[in-house]
């Protein structure tokens, strides 16, 4: 008969069992996996530096900026360095800890030396994104409220650590953003500069993709690659798409192929299948299906107004 007690005494010794057979369980030599909370944590602590003022209130940040910023920094230089070093020594459990220790403070140096360049870079996405929506009632509104720009910040603080070849965190501070918003951007994507995501939901970025300076994607568009049927055989090999400067993809539109090339200025519609190149200059769209509308009935009761009709 069962009980309780058989139960968990049962589900024990299989899953302890698991534990010492299973190589992906309880990791050897001591090692560990970056924290994610902590990685996370740092990519929220982050942005009221980037973006002063708008994500939690600190009067210390206008009476003293430099004390501000300095001092939170430095915290947050520690915090990331000791997460780069847990990564790198996961990834090479007989590496010598002090080469890898002196690695991880030059790649989390050279992280903190970028960030005045992603701040700049960041300002010119808020002001793609304030001159592309007219809905938009100002740059502000842009940096608390729009999804698309949550995500960029968080590609280009991960895009850093990934070109660095950092494990796992780059891809745990874009999967944070891909939760939040929908918007699932490979820290491997290369984008330039005036880059915005508008509305977001859906929209999927692949690691090889390489986009080009004032490019807008709506919602729905996914850059991707043809197929991964051959998976880890297709590692570090170009899989998505170029997207020229200047051109915009319309909703619900998907491009494919590492050999695929849209040239710039231009369009791209909504609800297209592209897998080949695209000459620059061009407008693409799909050919509208054929709606079929009936005229109304003469009369409409409650039990009919919503059924459908061949």
């Amino acid at each position: 008969m069962k009980n309780k007690k058989t139960a968990i005494l049962k589900a024990v010794e299989e899953l302890t069992d698991h534990y010492r057979t299973e190589e992906l369980f309880l990791p050897r030599n001591g090692r560990r996996l970056p924290n994610r909370s902590v990685v996370i944590d740092i990519v929220r602590e982050l942005r009221p530096i980037v973006f002063p003022g708008y994500f939690g209130v600190d009067s210390s940040a206008e009476i003293f900026p430099e004390y501000y910023v300095g001092s939170r920094l430095n915290c947050l230089y520690d915090r990331l360095k000791e997460q780069i070093e847990i990564a790198f020594l996961y990834q090479d459990p007989e590496g010598n800890p002090e080469e890898i220790s002196r690695h991880a403070e030059e790649v989390c140096a050279g992280f903190f030396e970028k960030l005045p360049e992603v701040q700049n870079m960041l300002l010119k996405d808020v002001q793609a994104g304030f001159d592309g929506d007219p809905a938009a009632k100002g740059k502000e509104e842009i940096i608390v409220c729009y999804p698309g720009l949550l995500a960029i910040y968080v590609y280009r603080l991960a895009h850093i650590l990934y070109v660095e070849n950092v494990p796992h965190i780059p891809r745990i501070m874009t999967e944070y953003a891909h939760g939040r918003t929908g918007i699932d951007i490979n820290p491997g994507a290369v984008i330039g500069e005036y880059f915005f995501i508008d509305h977001g939901t859906g929209v999927v970025i692949g690691e090889t993709t390489e986009i080009g300076n004032n490019v807008k994607l709506y919602q729905g568009v996914t850059l991707g690659a043809l197929s991964t049927r051959q998976g880890q055989q297709l590692a570090n090999v170009k899989r998505h798409p170029t997207i020229g400067d200047n051109v915009t993809i319309y909703s619900n539109s998907t491009v494919l192929g590492g050999e695929t090339v849209i040239g710039e200025n231009t369009i791209i519609g909504g609800n297209t299948f592209i897998t080949e190149s695209i000459p620059a200059n061009t407008k693409v769209s799909a050919k509208s299906p054929e709606l079929v509308i009936k005229k109304p009935k003469t009369s409409v009761s409650s039990s009919n107004v919503w059924d459908w009709e061949n």
